[in-house]
């Protein structure tokens, strides 16, 4: 309950930014019985729920809906077609989406917690003491940065001077368009990339190195086998040279292979990367580190090197996911006002790339478990394998496993899979639970499903599953 009587501008914590991060932190600090100032940046609900995560993943099930239909010929007697009859109405339905999570999920919820003070006055900084905003001094001895992040601008010639897209102005057209180039390879560009070829758009993806490149290259190969297959042109290993206006159109001039190209289209969809809001909050005069990106550095207790300034959220150098936002933020706001000792622990954090097929894991990778010093040992099962896969006519994908070959204990692996995002989560329990491969394969799993996989993958080390009957392992 707030106390009447203390300051109006005296609060226990100063959260800055009301996105996923900021109100975790301010629910945490406010279920303690703290008093919060809780201090708007941007739209409140932050990156996910208003540009991110819903309005993303509903336009991407609307292109799934679309392909779904156009490949029912893959099972023999069935015909379909599908196409978008009226891309305004899509958009208008994601944005009522948007506004309902918005207000059901953020701005609803603030009367519920009565130590929270929702302020929202105009750009926030930092100040010896507390936060000032619009001029005001909030007064508070802890502070918790969570600004979030926004879309990066790669640094090409011309690229001011030509038709750009980002990740949010892209879901914001009133038109589809004809043709578009995403440059990068990342998550962010190969989902909204897959789901704009879907729609109907001619795209293409150019990067740097190769999709998703961060994964395993088994992977990375075999998701861009799949999205060649559905008529996207990938350009990989490409360096970016410039980019010009042609009229209303963009060109971007890439070198491939020692060749230098023109690529032309209605935009450039610039998926290069997110940079962190910390523009205008007084981080250097505060004495806060920020890593080359102008991410704020945090230590496992999400503790600034400002002593009593702590952050959270796509504007530090962590894992830049929405629930890893909220995550840090709840470990935050216990360890600055609620006596905590709490450390940051991500190994085993579940991620998923939607995809499709999608495209999930957790822990190492192999390269990433051979850096650790392991003695790495690997299993690579394709989904022709996978009686779901086959029941449903569709093996695009795989499982890859990485264990240790001393302990036969778990380490990581990922899932590409048209249901991989809904079975990763087992192998996250998999491996926080110390399981070995051995453990793994002995696991009772439902037939025909499509986290059967996993144990088939594990059983993979020691036999050939081909030769296995049903449910036989």
């Amino acid at each position: 309950m707030k106390d009447d009587c203390a300051p109006k501008d005296d609060f226990d914590l100063a959260v800055i930014g009301a996105g996923s991060a900021g109100f975790s932190a301010a629910i945490t600090a406010a279920e303690g019985g703290k008093r919060i100032a809780l201090i708007g940046h941007g739209t409140i609900g932050g990156t996910c729920v208003n540009v991110g995560c819903v309005p993303s993943k509903t336009m991407i099930r609307a292109a799934e809906a679309v392909h779904g239909a156009q490949s029912a010929h893959r099972f023999p007697g069935l015909k379909g077609e599908a196409q978008v009859a009226d891309w305004a109405a899509l958009v208008a339905a994601k944005d009522d989406l948007v506004s309902t999570l918005r207000q059901k999920k953020y701005v609803d919820l603030l009367p519920g917690y009565d130590g929270v003070t929702y302020l929202d006055e105009g750009p926030a900084r930092l100040v010896e003491g507390g936060v000032e905003i619009g001029g005001r001094k909030i007064t508070a001895p802890k502070v918790i940065v969570a600004t979030g992040g926004r879309p990066a601008v790669p640094d090409i010639p011309g690229t001011p001077d030509v038709p750009t897209l980002d990740s949010t102005s892209l879901l914001e057209l009133e038109r589809l368009p004809e043709s578009l180039i995403f440059l990068g390879g990342g998550y962010i560009g190969v989902e909204l990339a897959q789901m704009m070829a879907r729609m109907g758009t001619c795209v293409t993806i150019v990067c740097r190195s190769r999709l998703l490149p961060r994964i395993e290259p088994e992977v990375s190969e075999a998701l861009a086998k799949v999205l060649r297959a559905e008529g996207l042109t990938i350009l990989d290993g490409v360096t970016y040279d410039a980019a010009r206006r042609d009229g209303d159109r963009a060109v971007l001039t890439v070198t491939v292979d020692g060749t230098v190209r023109d690529l032309t289209a209605d935009h450039l969809v610039l998926t290069t990367g997110r940079a962190p809001n910390t523009e205008g909050l007084g981080l250097a005069e505060m004495g806060i580190e920020t890593d080359r990106r102008g991410a704020i550095k945090v230590g496992d207790d999400m503790a600034t090197t400002r002593p009593g300034i702590y952050a959270a959220g796509d504007v530090t150098d962590r894992d830049q996911f929405v629930y890893m936002a909220a995550y840090g933020a709840k470990l935050a706001a216990r360890n600055a006002v609620l006596g905590g000792s709490e450390r940051y622990d991500n190994a085993a954090m579940p991620w998923v790339v939607f995809t499709d097929p999608q495209v999930a894991g957790v822990g190492l990778t192999e390269q990433q478990a051979r850096t650790a010093g392991h003695d790495v040992k690997t299993s690579l099962l394709a989904l022709e394998n996978v009686p779901r896969a086959l029941a449903a006519r569709d093996t695009r994908g795989l499982i890859k496993l990485v264990a240790d070959a001393r302990t036969d204990r778990l380490l990581g692996g990922v899932i590409m899979a048209p249901e991989g995002a809904d079975s990763v989560q087992t192998l996250a329990m998999a491996l926080k639970a110390s399981m070995t491969t051995k453990a793994l394969g002995e696991t009772i799993f439902p037939y025909l499903t499509t986290v059967e996989g996993l144990k088939l993958a594990a059983q993979t080390f020691d036999k050939d599953v081909a030769k296995l009957s049903c449910c036989a392992g």
